[in-house]
């Protein structure tokens, strides 16, 4: 398996049709191969992501009683999620324990007051955001960082689009009422704690949408995926860049014909156990009643379709009732 390659997506924005074909091949390849690519030419402001590390390790500062006020609900992506909530490689049946790890998460916002964002099928999805009293700055951060890695998944599934030989457009109308959940992950130090055994900042898994873009502030107890060999690989981490992977309803999608890789977030090692580590994940999710079937791209007599109907709703729905983990009363 390859190495994980460094894009520049920049020519595909900015130029004309070679242009782009010349960035959807590259991106097609590493699709194919494993899933995982990290990408430069994005847009994003450096100050931006600056501000939204800043504000958020603000939030992660405060006492545990005043962040547990805005702990998440049973029934919705939403708020605070402490040290011992969730186990990812439950999703896959690992047993194995909690993941060393905290975060705090919105979905979207400002859409209209209407049947189909508010209606019996969409309220779950487009429930109302949880906002803590302090830091003052952290809500409008938080939506401008939002609303800028929306622009940024509609760019790369445009690339997705022109990389798998269907119209550029294709999946701008399955996407215009996405169902995204953005959240950021701290992972505490680990001077103090002494993992269990199997225990991870997070555990193996796969991601369930389409793609996720990840950025993170240190390599230091980083992202790993797992290659054809069996072998555990480290992302490159790249300053001003993005880390893009496949979820598994993009596979589906593609028919497998692109690979949703079990990826995991090691333990630092002992030697730099007081380092501690944050990550910005923007999960991008189709809209919920967004019909999801093998592309005609992706099938042929000698690979005939793998996957029945899904939706968007009902694929990530299940997913994330697989991995929280189940409180006593």
């Amino acid at each position: 398996m390859a190495q994980i390659p460094l894009i520049d997506i920049g020519p595909f924005l900015e130029g004309g049709p070679s242009e782009k074909q010349a960035v959807a091949k590259k991106v097609n390849e590493v699709c194919r191969d494993i899933g995982f690519l990290v990408v430069e030419g994005h847009g994003v402001s450096e100050s931006l992501i600056v501000e939204m590390y800043e504000v958020s390790e603000e939030y992660f500062a405060l006492p545990l009683w005043e962040k547990m006020r805005f702990k998440m609900p049973p029934d919705r992506y939403r708020g605070y999620t402490p040290m011992g909530a969730e186990g990812l490689a439950l999703s896959l049946d690992d047993e194995t324990p909690p993941d060393l790890k905290e975060s705090f998460s919105m979905g979207p916002f400002a859409h209209p007051y209407d049947e189909y964002h508010f209606g019996t099928a969409g309220a779950h999805y487009f429930a109302p955001n949880m906002w803590p009293d302090q830091p003052t700055r952290m809500r409008g951060l938080w939506e401008q960082y939002y609303s800028k890695m929306e622009e940024l998944a509609g760019n790369l599934m445009r690339i997705f689009a022109v990389a798998l030989s269907i119209p550029e457009t294709t999946f701008d109308d399955k996407i215009d009422r996405h169902i995204t959940n953005f959240s950021v992950i701290r992972y505490p130090d680990q001077e103090s704690i002494e993992p269990a055994k199997k225990q991870l900042r997070a555990g193996a898994h796969t991601d369930y949408g389409s793609l996720t873009i990840v950025h993170t502030n240190t390599d230091i107890g980083g992202l790993e995926v797992m290659t054809e060999d069996g072998n555990w690989e480290g992302v490159p981490w790249v300053p001003n860049s993005f880390i893009v992977n496949i979820g598994d309803l993009m596979a589906e999608w593609t028919n497998d014909r692109w690979v949703s890789t079990l990826h995991r977030v090691a333990n630092p090692p002992r030697d730099s156990a007081s380092t501690h580590k944050t990550s910005l994940l923007f999960f991008h999710q189709p809209n919920y009643d967004a019909i999801v079937e093998c592309i005609p791209t992706c099938v042929s007599a000698d690979k005939p379709a793998r996957y029945g109907r899904t939706t968007s709703g009902e694929h990530v729905t299940m997913k994330i009732e697989k991995h929280r983990i189940v409180e006593d009363a």
